[in-house]
């Protein structure tokens, strides 16, 4: 059974509107899914609980904050098996200019998203940080020229 077949029409649209806008009090969202403020809160409470809501952020301006210059880097590691890939994940896991890592298929393990000031801290980055991963063998840097798309929200 797929996990939105516990959900209504009801939480589905809260889920919707907080994807907009997760700053919205209880009873601003109650009144935008025609509730009163007290299920509304119950089922915001159940969403979160069952993980359906796993957090509320605010997005930020990368380039405000000079952290403008977005680069995805494939990296193959020289190996792959459990321990060489656990400890791959844990080092990324505390380098904070990747903000986003997947484990994919292809001709690479890992797709890193990395937000930087400029190239000059980008390159330093790959050889003072990346570049002291023992397992990492090769990457590739693809640097983004425009974010033609940028949505947060999930198709629900």
């Amino acid at each position: 059974m797929l996990m939105t077949e516990k959900l209504d029409k009801v939480d589905l649209q809260i889920l919707r509107t907080l994807q907009e806008n997760a700053r919205l009090t209880t009873k601003e969202l109650a009144a935008q899914v025609s509730l009163s403020s007290t299920p509304v809160f119950e089922r915001l409470k159940r969403l979160e609980r069952e993980g359906y809501i796993k957090k509320y952020i605010a997005v930020l301006d990368a380039d405000k904050l000079n952290q403008g210059f977005v680069v995805f880097c494939n990296v193959k590691l020289r190996r792959m098996n459990k321990d060489i890939a656990m400890e791959f994940t844990r080092i990324i896991q505390n380098i904070p200019e990747v903000t986003e890592c997947y484990n994919i298929s292809g001709s690479y393990d890992y797709l890193l998203k990395i937000h930087a000031p400029n190239m000059k801290y980008y390159q330093e980055f790959i050889i003072n940080v990346l570049g002291t991963i023992d397992s990492l063998g090769s990457l590739e840097s693809m640097f983004v020229m425009d974010e033609v798309k940028h949505d947060y929200g999930l198709h629900i």
